[in-house]
C-alpha cells in the first residue's frame, strides 16, 4: 500500500515502519540459518545487514502479484545468511526444546540430548544452499515454488535440495539408534 510506496520512495519514516514489519521474520530466518548456540550476535549482525539490504533494493521490488513481499524479503534475507555461511564454518543448531520436552525420565532426556545433537551436526553439515532450502520449508513453512522463487533456483531442485536434507538427518538419526 502507501507505506510500501513511500518506502520504495525513500522516505524515512515508511523505511522504519518497513524494517518493523519484517524485522521478526527476518531474524528468526538468520538465527535458525546460522545456529543458536553462542551465535545470537551473530544473527543479529545479519539480520541488520539483511535488513539494509532489503531496504536499498526496495525501490527495485515490482508490486506485480508475481513476486509476493514476504518472499521476495525471505530471498534477501537468505542470500545475506548464504553469503555469511560461505564466510566461515556455522556452530552448531541449539535443539534445547526437542530436549526438554516430554517427559523428564533421565534414559528419555538422554536420548533425546544424543537426537538433538545428530540433527544440529546434520544441519551444520548440509551446504549453505541445501540448508536454506531446509530452513525454508522446516522453519517458515514454505513451499516449493516459495522456495524456488526465494533461491531462485527451479522446484526440481528444491526438491532435490530437501530430499539431500532430509537423507542427512535420516542418517544422522540411524548412527545415533546404533550408538
Amino acid at each position: 500500500g502507501a507505506t510500501l510506496a513511500a518506502a520504495r520512495r525513500g522516505e524515512p519514516w515508511a523505511q522504519r515502519a518497513f524494517v518493523l514489519r519484517f524485522q521478526v521474520v527476518v531474524h528468526r530466518l538468520c538465527a535458525r540459518m546460522l545456529g543458536h548456540a553462542g551465535r545470537e550476535r551473530l544473527a543479529e549482525d545479519v539480520t541488520q545487514d539483511a535488513l539494509v539490504r532489503i531496504v536499498r533494493a526496495l525501490p527495485g521490488f515490482v508490486d506485480d502479484g508475481a513476486a509476493k513481499l514476504s518472499t521476495w524479503v525471505l530471498t534477501i534475507a537468505t542470500r545475506t545468511v548464504i553469503d555469511e555461511l560461505r564466510r566461515q564454518r556455522p556452530e552448531p543448531i541449539a535443539f534445547d526444546a526437542l530436549v526438554l520436552a516430554g517427559d523428564d525420565r533421565a534414559d528419555l532426556v538422554a536420548e533425546r540430548r544424543a537426537i538433538a545433537r545428530a540433527i544440529a551436526l546434520a544441519v551444520d553439515e548440509l551446504s549453505p544452499e541445501i540448508r536454506a532450502a531446509f530452513v525454508l520449508r522446516a522453519y517458515h513453512d514454505l513451499g516449493h515454488a516459495e522456495i524456488a522463487t526465494a533461491l531462485e533456483i527451479d522446484v526440481g531442485t528444491v526438491k532435490s535440495r530437501l530430499w539431500r536434507a532430509r537423507a542427512a538427518l535420516q542418517a544422522r538419526l540411524q548412527e545415533v539408534r546404533r550408538g
